[in-house]
């Protein structure tokens, strides 16, 4: 692989857009999403979106061909919930490395497609590592205050798997995204830490956590800088935010971000704020004149979309993306 560090030093490096977006063009049923492998399975299956890398792969590597076409460099695997918490909701916890080997792999297929097709601009895959849908550090339970629905060890365990296949399938770098308790973060970034450790591998890791309002925390309550002082000391490609907000809303956050580390910093916001319906309706042509505010500011090194965007928001992205240099990095105090 060729150094991203390097490359990342030289240009600004542009992430894909959203892959739930684009599933949802397909209208898959549920019958889509049991395939023929697991059409007599027991539960329902519509909505497991990580599954379709087992049933339609031919749609995820699509979609992945879609974003590099647009200009992305880097794509994410289809593995935002497959860990064997988010599995249980689905009851195919057991499918979780297959989940991520298959996932890693197709889209290592297709990074190395345009890889080939252009040697002078690799193409990278991240492994898409997700919060959960429990959280450490806070109660489910508004009457139990103390209860914890999920264990440090027991997210550390989760990860661990999911890692491991992620990295056997191909992936270049890791990411752990949209993140909103940051226990959950360090139990992902700790097991991640280890299997680097046991494999004398170097593998570049990713930080991408989520601003959940207007109050600028995220959900577990940390400011920017609090987020930033309790990850900082892991060793880091990049640090930034995804999800929730829109690009606009997200600017001020990314402000502080960049006064205070001297790592890269990456954002992929939503196509604005979803409507009544909860759909995103902020065209292309629209998010493109908000990142040019990111880039003429001086904030970013990598950016990218998330929830809402689609190749053509990732197109007008990497076109002015191409524009400017990266954010210059410093030595925080």
């Amino acid at each position: 692989m060729s150094d991203i560090k390097t490359i990342l030093s030289k240009r600004i490096l542009v992430l894909d857009g959203a892959m739930g977006t684009m599933l949802q063009r397909y209208q898959f049923t549920d019958e889509d999403f049991r395939g023929e492998r697991f059409k007599d399975f027991p539960h329902p299956l519509k909505g497991n979106n990580d599954l379709l890398s087992l049933t339609q792969p031919s749609a995820i590597r699509e979609i992945h061909r879609q974003y590099f076409e647009a200009g992305a460099d880097i794509v994410e695997t289809n593995t935002f919930s497959s860990t064997t918490i988010g599995m249980a909701d689905y009851h195919m916890e057991e499918l979780v490395y297959e989940l991520n080997y298959e996932s890693a792999r197709i889209a290592r297929e297709a990074a190395d497609e345009f890889t080939n097709r252009n040697p002078e601009r690799p193409r990278f895959v991240a492994g898409s590592i997700g919060p959960t849908n429990r959280t450490a550090s806070m109660s489910p339970d508004v009457n139990d205050p103390g209860f914890r629905a999920v264990t440090f060890d027991e997210l550390k365990a989760a990860y661990r798997q999911q890692t491991e296949a992620l990295m056997d399938g191909g992936c270049d770098l890791l990411m752990v995204e949209t993140i909103f308790d940051t226990l959950n973060a360090k139990a992902a970034l700790f097991a991640i830490e280890e299997i680097k450790e046991e494999r004398n591998s170097d593998i570049p890791v990713m930080v991408s956590g989520t601003i959940t309002d207007a109050s600028g925390r995220t959900l577990s309550g940390q400011t920017v800088e609090a987020f930033l002082i309790s990850i900082e000391h892991m060793p880091l490609l990049s640090i930034g935010f995804n999800c929730a907000l829109g690009a606009d809303q997200l600017k001020p956050y990314l402000k502080r971000l960049s006064r205070n580390t001297s790592l890269n910093i990456s954002a992929h916001p939503n196509a604005g704020l979803p409507n009544a319906f909860g759909n995103y309706d902020q065209t292309p042509q629209e998010m493109q004149l908000l990142i040019r505010e990111y880039l003429s500011d001086n904030l970013i090194n990598i950016i990218g979309g998330c929830c809402g965007t689609t190749p053509d928001h990732i197109r007008l992205i990497a076109e002015v993306a191409a524009q400017f240099k990266p954010r210059e990095i410093f030595e925080s105090a």
